[in-house]
């Protein structure tokens, strides 16, 4: 597993897509957040809190992760080499989970610069230093939930095509259909107990949760089982191509 997780972060970083991925992030956050005037933009919003950094990231990584993990099934199976990992000393599992964590590293290394945003809004305040940390801290934790959700699905579409495009398209569609899907199909009923339900089989609504600084074990094992539950069928993929 190892193995497979070193090859997927070489793989990133021999080629343009690793740094294009980064910048992409970086910039797109940048402009919306610092530059062009919006609902997003810090200095119009008035406070000094990150708040619409965390409510524009998951829409940025709705479209970046997929383009991340397009390729990691998809050209196995377009240059024949799929067969290669099947008969290695591994299981399906072990490389499921190493190309996982190796996608996931990349959004992890995506991410890890934004920390700056923390330090610039800590100062950008009335009182300096006056930011909530604990709201900050639920966020990033919600953000990587999130992208663990968006990594497993990634990888269950990779395995549907050997076109990347294809895979791309099909994993932007189940990405968007489990973050905000269920909240837009809440809006056809009337506000009760059903609509909470539906809400809640969302993970924009367990996003949300976290974000607001509280880490309720509920919304933890709904983005871990949600996460397993891709990437079991991810495998189940791989050994239906493997017959």
């Amino acid at each position: 597993m190892l193995a497979i997780f070193k090859r997927e972060i070489q793989s990133f970083f021999t080629s343009p897509i690793g740094y294009l991925v980064i910048g992409l992030f970086l910039v797109l956050n940048g402009l919306f957040l610092w530059v062009f005037k919006g609902p997003f933009n810090i200095f119009d919003y008035g406070f000094a809190d990150l708040s619409n950094f965390f409510l524009l990231a998951p829409w940025v990584f709705l479209f970046l992760i997929p383009a991340i993990t397009m390729k990691t099934f998809s050209e196995e199976k377009k240059l024949g080499t799929l067969e290669l990992l099947f008969i290695k000393p591994i299981s399906i599992w072990e490389t499921v989970l190493g190309k996982f964590l190796g996608t996931f590293a990349l959004g992890l290394i995506a991410l890890i610069p934004t920390l700056l945003y923390v330090y610039t809004i800590s100062q950008l305040g009335t009182t300096t230093g006056n930011l909530d940390t604990g709201l900050v801290v639920g966020s990033y934790f919600g953000t990587l939930f999130l992208m663990g959700c968006y990594t497993a699905i990634g990888l269950f579409a990779s395995t549907l095509s050997e076109n990347q495009i294809v895979a791309f398209i099909v994993g932007l569609i189940i990405c968007f259909l489990f973050y905000y899907g269920f909240e837009g199909l809440s809006t056809v009923f009337e506000e009760g107990e059903i609509t909470v339900f539906i809400e809640k089989l969302g993970m924009k609504h367990h996003y949300e949760s976290i974000a607001r600084g509280v880490l309720d074990t509920r919304d933890l094992i709904y983005f871990i089982t949600l996460t397993i539950c891709f990437l079991f069928l991810t495998v189940v993929q791989l050994k239906n191509t493997n017959r």
